[in-house]
């Protein structure tokens, strides 16, 4: 059984018991344990042959033995007995966006609606809007969102790159040791530091071709593959991600990770110049269109350099101008993370945090950071776990005092929060207290639902704020999960390059909050960037290259970020 069937088991059951009433904690156990579920790399089936489901994150003695059954049986005997209290077809309403499972339920006993037909049906019949709590405007949402159910999407398997990239890395790196291989490396979006990532691409040269073909489909990340030959295989994860390994000759390497490695945008775009210069360009090599002759190349930078280009970053191959800029010697010298000389937003026991502020300190200092700033939720963000005005203060002598015990000349901690933004633009602590911190990181955490223009206004207010030095994760989008809300950056931009507020790139993967777009435009605003990871614990400090990707994809140079800055420099540009 794959990893995608026993999610799909489990999401159901959950979906069940939700339908049935049953407590939050114990439905969102089950999209919980799913979702780890249908991302692992390994197959669970086999965990769970081996006793050890409970491996999997979320995945605890009930449910491990809920998954033997489904893996014995076919069915979890929870789900049989839920399924006979409700229509089969009621599930499908509850994946309806703005339905879902207390509103299907209630639309079931009020109005007996237990199928999407029935769920379109009532909506056109304006039957919807005579249910408590929903209304014209829930009805509208609601015919909207079946429309677009039925528009073919971009298609399944589509996840975070932080779920994908650990994948691509293990699977390179295991081909690499294999003794066929030359050469192995990392192509397509992987390589270029997308948001997300439908498949993986490996390319190789080898001395054996069909022997490291092989190698992959017998990996135990891949849970089925073709028929491994000399050009190379393709296979599919546990996690349903489909592998492509590209076998081909080194003299024609550096064609082939080219063409894989660019988007189609800018692969288009590459080959429509290159036929205005009387070429023909493909994985395969570069043809002078009128003698026919082929040229391959060892490597990129020989591609690039045939056509007319200095060598393109890989983060920048998305059809946006690279070429033209390329051609004229004007690509930027991007962002490195060795740049990078400290992180100013993270988070500790004191709120979310999974560390102390001891741990996050000194792991900071082992990455070689000038400084940290600790900066834990203010009192309004809306998940608990916040910090008092009065604890607040008791924390910037905590800082004073480590900083006095275990600091050094090369590393500060700095005093700091992550303060919600109200919907006035307000901040939650008085302004003494703010103006104490040496670090205020304004965010927006409730409320998304205002309109584009109260947003903005409500951005730009906390800009105006003297005490605010750097907004946080500017458009609330959690990718794949949440939208981001209606904000007109451009505007939001201008109010911070008036006032000298940074605007932070967030490396959270799930966020990467500015996106690499807004982020190219609050700096051709004036804005200093700020590269920052939100770590609530010393593992996500790890974030940080997914911030730095960012920046590179909007060709963000080390001036442009604030952070790679001494904290006296940093402190000077901040402060002025």
């Amino acid at each position: 059984m794959t990893n995608a069937e026993i999610a799909a088991a489990l999401e159901e059951l959950g979906i069940l018991y939700e339908l049935d009433g049953a407590v939050k904690y114990r439905v969102l156990a089950y999209s919980t344990a799913a979702k780890a579920i249908r991302e692992s790399p390994v197959s669970v089936a086999e965990l769970a042959a081996r006793g050890e489901a409970t491996k999997v994150p979320g995945v605890g003695k009930t449910l491990a033995e809920k998954i033997d059954a489904l893996i014995e049986t076919g069915e979890i005997p929870a789900a049989v007995k839920l399924k006979a209290k409700f229509p089969p077809t009621l599930i499908e309403v509850t994946r309806v966006p703005g339905v879902g499972p207390k509103t299907a339920r209630r639309l079931f006993e009020e109005l007996e609606i237990s199928s999407m037909e029935d769920l379109k049906a009532a909506a056109e019949a304006e039957k919807i809007r005579e249910v408590k709590g929903l209304g014209p405007k829930a009805e509208e949402n609601i015919l909207a969102a079946l429309e677009r159910l039925g528009e073919p999407g971009e298609g399944p398997g589509r996840l975070l790159l932080s779920k994908v990239k650990p994948i691509a890395e293990e699977l390179a790196a295991a081909l690499r040791e294999h003794p066929a291989a030359s050469r192995v490396e990392v192509a397509g979006s992987v390589r270029r530091w997308g948001e997300t990532c439908k498949d993986i691409d490996l390319i190789a040269t080898a001395e054996e071709p069909a022997a490291l073909a092989e190698h992959l489909a017998a990996h135990p990340l891949t849970a089925a593959a073709g028929a491994p030959g000399p050009n190379g295989v393709r296979a599919q994860t546990h996690n349903g991600v489909s592998v492509d390994l590209r076998i081909v000759a080194p003299a024609a390497f550096g064609n082939l990770l080219q063409h894989f490695t660019g988007s189609q945008a800018h692969n288009v775009q590459l080959r429509e110049e290159a036929v205005g210069r009387g070429l023909s360009v493909s994985e395969h090599g570069i043809t002078e269109t009128e003698s026919g002759d082929v040229q391959t190349c060892a490597t990129e930078a020989e591609v690039y350099e045939r056509l007319g280009y200095d060598y393109i970053e890989p983060e920048l191959r998305e059809g946006r101008g690279e070429l033209k800029a390329a051609r004229e010697g004007k690509l930027p010298g991007l962002v490195e993370i060795g740049d990078v000389k400290g992180d100013l937003h993270s988070h500790t026991t004191l709120s979310d945090g999974r560390n102390s502020l001891g741990e996050m300190a000194e792991a900071a200092r082992e990455r070689g950071y000038a400084y940290l700033a600790i900066t834990d939720h203010s009192a309004s963000h809306g998940f608990g776990d916040h910090v008092t005005a009065e604890r607040l203060w008791e924390r910037i002598e905590e800082v004073r005092a480590w900083n006095k015990d275990y600091g050094k000349k090369d590393f500060r901690l700095l005093s700091g929060s992550e303060i919600n933004i109200g919907l006035d633009g307000s901040l939650d602590y008085p302004e003494d207290l703010v103006a104490a911190l040496d670090w205020v990181v304004a965010s927006v955490h409730t409320s998304f639902n205002v309109s584009e223009k109260q947003m903005t206004e409500r951005v730009v207010t906390a800009i105006e704020n003297p005490g605010v030095d750097c907004i946080g994760h500017l458009t609330g989008r959690l990718i794949g999960r949440r939208e981001p809300y209606g904000i007109d950056v451009e505007a939001v931009a201008e109010a911070a390059a008036r006032t000298g507020t940074t605007i932070e790139i967030n490396g959270n993967p799930n966020r990467r909050d500015l996106s690499d777009l807004h982020a190219r435009l609050a700096v051709e605003a004036g804005v200093k960037i700020v590269l920052n990871t939100d770590a609530h614990g010393v593992d996500t400090l790890d974030n940080m290259a997914y911030a730095v990707a960012s920046a590179r994809r909007a060709r963000l140079t080390a001036d442009d970020v604030a952070n790679t800055r001494s904290w006296a420099q940093f402190e000077k540009l901040t402060k002025a």
